[in-house]
């Protein structure tokens, strides 16, 4: 079979498509015909190396830690009946840059009724920590929440939360596109972050008082100035590093202001608790309350063409490989 691989630490034209031994299902395990694999802006940080102190991979590794496609084959001790159904599953490990992927049985979760399996792979990942962090924040009607990097696969579903919360959503992002959609999706304002004053425009939208809840999935300069515009009591998720590391907040601050602050540690979860979050979020999507949007898909074998685009900024929503 053909896969992804990375042979060291480098930009994109490191991922290489070569063949690899077919995977067999030892207990407790299946092997999935991969139709689609996910691709995160965080696997682009691991690839170059520049996340080694949060992700501890020695190349020669093969990327992808979600997948979606048919059960090909179940090893002792899991339910046979699993054999040809559409599923999605974490890889727990990399492996998913591949044409058959080999994941824990327990991590299957059937697609469901009304959803298309590229959807559903789209979910896997930003389906959960969205839904995670959204409730956390405990978003109430009238509040005002603003959300950076809000044309990302993570900020579209959050825009489509806070606006169905009855909450008034201010989006952040970069280009009139990724604004206009921004806007389709519910958000009452779509401000330029990449433009002086952004952040000025947020607070006068919300009178003067700035954002009750703020996700920023930003990080970075961009993470800080809506830290500086959060209402005091606010809610703040600092949950993003795209821009060259997580927002800078000063504790101390925070807490003279009464704002209180999650970051990525608290969207960390046990296998149990991350398939829970994933059954829910593509239910919600099956039921039409949540939709994300598939910026754009590559094959497997343009891997390296599918991260640049991510470090570009180029595409909105999610990107897939598609084998």
């Amino acid at each position: 079979m053909r896969v992804v691989r990375v042979e060291q630490f480098g930009g994109p034209e490191v991922l290489e498509t070569v063949e690899a031994p077919d995977p067999v299902a030892e207990p407790g395990q299946a092997v999935i015909e991969v139709a689609v694999a996910d691709t995160l802006f965080v696997e682009t940080q691991i690839r170059s190396g520049a996340a080694r102190q949060w992700f501890p991979v020695v190349p020669p590794y093969v990327p992808g830690g979600a997948v979606g496609g048919r059960v090909l084959a179940v090893g002792d001790g899991v339910d046979a009946g699993w054999v040809g159904s559409a599923v999605v599953a974490g890889t727990e490990g990399g492996g998913g840059y591949a044409e058959r992927a080999v994941v824990p049985a327990e991590a299957l979760i059937a697609v469901p009724e009304g959803l298309e399996v590229p959807d559903a792979v789209a979910l896997l990942h930003d389906g959960v920590t969205g839904l995670a962090v959204f409730e956390a924040a405990e978003v109430k009607p009238g509040d005002w929440v603003l959300v950076t990097a809000a044309a990302g696969g993570m900020g579209i579903l959050l825009v489509q939360l806070a606006h169905a919360a009855g909450a008034h959503v201010a989006a952040a992002a970069r280009g009139e596109g990724k604004l206009d959609l921004a806007r389709r999706l519910g958000a009452d304002i779509a401000v330029d972050y990449s433009e002086p004053g952004w952040a000025e425009r947020v607070r006068e939208a919300t009178g003067g008082t700035g954002a009750d809840v703020v996700f920023d999935g930003a990080g970075g300069e961009v993470g800080q100035a809506a830290f500086a515009i959060t209402a005091p009591g606010g809610r703040v998720s600092a949950h993003g590093a795209p821009s060259g590391g997580f927002a800078p907040i000063d504790p101390q601050d925070a807490e003279r202001r009464g704002i209180t602050v999650r970051g990525i540690q608290d969207v960390q979860f046990g296998p149990a608790e991350k398939k829970q979050l994933a059954e829910r979020a593509l239910a919600e999507a099956a039921a039409g309350r949540i939709r994300p949007v598939i910026g754009r898909t590559f094959p497997l074998d343009r891997a390296a063409d599918a991260h640049a685009a991510i470090e570009a900024r180029e595409v909105p929503g999610k990107t897939l490989l598609v084998i």
